[in-house]
């Protein structure tokens, strides 16, 4: 083989050969991939900083920030919902139903005919669990595409809550759950936020320690390769969709514990923006997998962006504007970024 170099050409050329620095491709690559995961993190701050010098007065309040993570909590949630199929391979558009037919159940069951909130509770999580069982037997058992499934049972449920609740925003929910959720605060931020940072500890454990966690990634990967690799792609397809519903079921005991009421549609308003978040994380933290904290970190960075708007009195429609841009760019950030990875463990 033979040893021309770009030292051996300069040489050549008349000059002395010209050598890179080791440290100087480690530094720079190591800048690049600090970068890299942390972009969201940047982006978040410089949005913070034009907002904060448009609106010194409103956008750093100390109620616009109480508001800003506490009131998406259940978006945060739902999202982290979303990832875990998508780790597998699979979409999940079923997670907006799932959380508004926990939240409608617990309020009929419990607002409505008296039962125990926990009974109400336990009931909500067992029929959640049991939607994403179904979604995931249909998805393995007859080979459909996840999307189409799941969008069909998207669909069904948005009937379903409309008929148990009769079409109407049910109350009455107990004092108790309410209190649990938004009736304390810690730091001035109502507690929902820190059951937000605890949903995405747990997620963060399941993907990063477990063996279940690089099960998903294997098999999202490649489910040929998982499957020679003695992974039980189906099993693990079907489980994801389950805990999907899981994570769907404690977004809607958030929701509906925020104002102790139940609204038969505006639950399903979360799919756009988990889906822009959910890929928007894609790209950070940990690029080129979907992940807890990019997830988190992502869904604080949209609604920071559609909140300053909000206080610079754009039209309501340009939320849908922004989500719908920020979704398509998240999409691309995506692919190159699994390009990227791609590319690296070549």
């Amino acid at each position: 083989m033979s040893n021309y170099t770009s030292e051996t050409a300069t040489a050549e050329n008349g000059g002395p050969p010209k050598r890179e620095h080791p440290g100087s491709l480690t530094r720079g690559g190591a800048a690049k991939s600090l970068i890299e995961r942390f972009g969201i993190l940047i982006a978040w701050a410089v949005v913070i900083a034009i907002f904060s010098a448009i609106e010194p007065g409103n956008f750093l309040s100390v109620g616009n920030m109480a508001n800003i993570f506490g009131s998406q909590a259940v978006l945060v949630v739902v999202t982290l919902a979303l990832i875990i199929p998508l780790t597998a391979g699979d979409y999940d558009l079923s997670v907006g139903g799932v959380t508004a037919l926990t939240s409608m159940i617990v309020a009929v069951l419990n607002g409505q005919h008296g039962w125990p909130i926990a009974a109400a509770i336990a009931v909500a999580i067992v029929v959640s669990v049991l939607v994403g069982l179904f979604n995931g037997l249909v998805v393995t058992i007859f080979g459909i595409d996840s999307l189409i499934v799941t969008l069909g049972s998207q669909t069904l449920l948005s009937g379903v809550v409309l008929w148990i609740s009769n079409s109407q925003t049910v109350s009455g929910v107990s004092t108790g759950l309410v209190n649990a959720v938004v009736g304390t605060s810690l730091l001035g931020i109502p507690l929902e936020f820190y059951y937000a940072i605890a949903v995405t500890a747990g997620l963060w454990f399941l993907f990063e320690q477990t063996v279940y966690g690089r099960q998903l990634l294997f098999t999202g990967r490649g489910r040929d390769v998982a499957r020679l690799s003695g992974i039980r792609v189906n099993r693990v397809r079907v489980t994801a969709l389950m805990a999907s519903a899981f994570v769907s079921s404690l977004a809607g005991l958030v929701y509906v514990g925020t104002t102790g009421t139940a609204d038969p549609s505006s639950a399903f308003s979360f799919l756009l923006p988990a889906f822009a978040a959910a890929f928007l994380g894609f790209t950070a933290i940990r690029p080129g997998r979907f992940n807890a904290w990019g997830t988190f970190f992502a869904v604080y960075f949209l609604i920071s962006g559609i909140t300053g708007l909000e206080l610079l009195g754009v039209p309501a429609f340009v939320q849908q504007l922004f989500y719908g841009a920020a979704l398509i760019l998240a999409v691309v950030l995506r692919q190159m970024a699994r390009g990227r990875t791609e590319m690296s463990n070549e």
